[in-house]
């Protein structure tokens, strides 16, 4: 089956006839008419994806058609084709949304490579839409991992607020999920089809950010060989991301408050400003109000991007996430290493809930990761993980089988696993000196022994 479908309009029949058969080899169902009206009548009930329209029709003429189509069905590329051509009136056609136009007569070959650039476009959009579609359910509230009160919370007012426009500060540790939120309100808002922009404030020097932010003219400094357009300028419409903005140099502190409050900017070495039509969403792990007070960051940009603030709890605050979190990474390294799907013991989950996640969620996400590459078991224990994670993980592991049910016998052995556990701990942090790990248990080193022999420590 074809996949785009082609209008032509023209009262020369010849021509239709030979268009039809030129242009049905190119995997196109083609439908011929020889006037407007039979075109406009078909418009109700068949989108086509391409149109090829002569301007100078009996009756309904070209314009007329491409105005019809256009209201019924923006998304159709449509060529113009006129043996009369005029300046006014080809750029008439391209205002009211044409995309090309083509003179006659013309060779079989231009033709087909008419045809050939509006497939591509049209392949184009589709992709364009698609990817959009894509990152809207990808960044949906519902798909972000979590099921804790805290980030309840923040779901329950960003949606207050998600359309308003005004400007979000993001505060967070790293890996937090700070661009993550970001990518969330931008994909659920209005502005979803435009662009999602982002900028690292601390990972470009100084001496560009400037240009990076504006862009700049040919010319405006040594190495500006041609016009630059900033991210500005490239997120206009959308939203633009302004990552670790507590980094952000003081001078430039002063350039973005100005950008912000007149939403006007002017590109470095030019006189003329611009208008920009730009959501701001910035995000820092600094403690901003702490920034002000030293110095290191403007009041005024303060309070002008803490419109909306969000905090963004660590993951060692959000332990109920957790178990859903490295499931989900589970699931998606699994498939993307095209292994078979493992899953976390109960010890091994308990593990991960204990451990204080310095490096948030992103780290949690590398363990799962590693986890997936390097262990062929189908259940993750507790010995699989991370030799580092373990290590600092506080409080003690207990495994008691399952089938013992005998009261006494069960708390007999959490004492054995307790005790033993214990003199691990301790003869670690002592740098297996014995008499220091005795101290530190409150036993005599001849206890210390006994146990080591009864439990057979290595």
């Amino acid at each position: 089956m074809p996949r785009f479908s082609l209008l032509i309009i023209d009262d020369e029949l010849h021509l239709l006839r030979s268009l039809s058969h030129l242009l049905s080899t190119k995997d196109l169902e083609v439908t011929t008419v020889e006037n407007g009206e039979k075109a406009i009548q078909l418009l109700p009930d068949k989108s086509f994806d391409i149109v090829l329209c002569d301007i100078c029709l009996p009756g309904k003429n070209g314009i007329d058609v491409l105005k019809e189509i256009k209201q019924t069905s923006p998304e159709t590329v449509v060529i113009m084709m006129t043996a009369h051509a005029t300046v006014d009136t080809t750029i008439q056609a391209l205002r009211l949304g044409a995309s090309d136009y083509i003179l006659k007569p013309f060779e079989p070959e231009e033709i087909t490579f008419v045809i050939d650039k509006a497939v591509e476009a049209k392949m184009l959009k589709e992709e364009n839409i698609l990817l959009r579609k894509e990152l809207q359910e990808k960044y949906d509230f519902s798909n972000i991992i979590g099921e804790s009160s805290s980030l309840r919370d923040i779901f329950e007012n960003l949606k207050k607020v998600i359309d308003t426009g005004s400007t979000v500060l993001i505060s967070g540790e790293s890996g937090s999920g700070k661009e993550l939120i970001a990518r969330a309100i931008h994909y659920n808002s209005s502005r979803r089809a435009n662009p999602f922009v982002t900028i690292n404030c601390g990972a470009i020097p100084p001496q560009l950010m400037e240009s990076e932010f504006f862009g700049h003219v040919k010319g405006a400094f040594t190495g500006a060989h041609s016009n630059k357009k900033g991210l500005f300028a490239q997120a206009h419409g959308g939203t633009l991301f302004l990552d670790e903005i507590g980094e952000l140099n003081f001078d430039l502190q002063v350039k973005l408050l100005r950008a912000l409050e007149e939403k006007k900017i002017t590109r470095v070495g030019d006189i003329v400003p611009v208008e920009v039509d730009v959501r701001f969403i910035a995000a820092t792990n600094k403690n901003l109000k702490e920034e002000v007070r030293r110095g290191n960051f403007r009041e005024d940009l303060f309070y002008r991007i803490n419109v909306l603030p969000i905090h963004l709890p660590p993951l060692r605050d959000r332990e109920e996430d957790i178990p859903l979190l490295a499931d989900y990474f589970l699931g998606k390294y699994c498939k993307n290493y095209n292994r078979k799907r493992k899953n976390l013991s109960p010890d091994a989950l308990m593990v991960l809930r204990q451990y204080q996640w310095p490096g948030n969620v992103r780290e949690l996400e590398n363990v799962i990761e590693r986890v997936v590459l390097m262990i062929e078991k189908d259940t993750i224990a507790p010995e699989d993980l991370p030799f580092d994670l373990k290590a600092i993980v506080p409080g003690i592991i207990l495994r008691i089988p399952e089938e013992e049910i005998e009261l006494k016998k069960v708390s007999h052995l959490v004492i054995e696993l307790t005790e033993k556990q214990m003199i691990e701990k301790a003869l670690k942090n002592a740098g297996n000196n014995k008499t220091k790990a005795a101290q530190s248990l409150g036993i005599s080193r001849r206890s210390l022994n006994y146990k080591i022999k009864e439990y057979k420590i290595k």
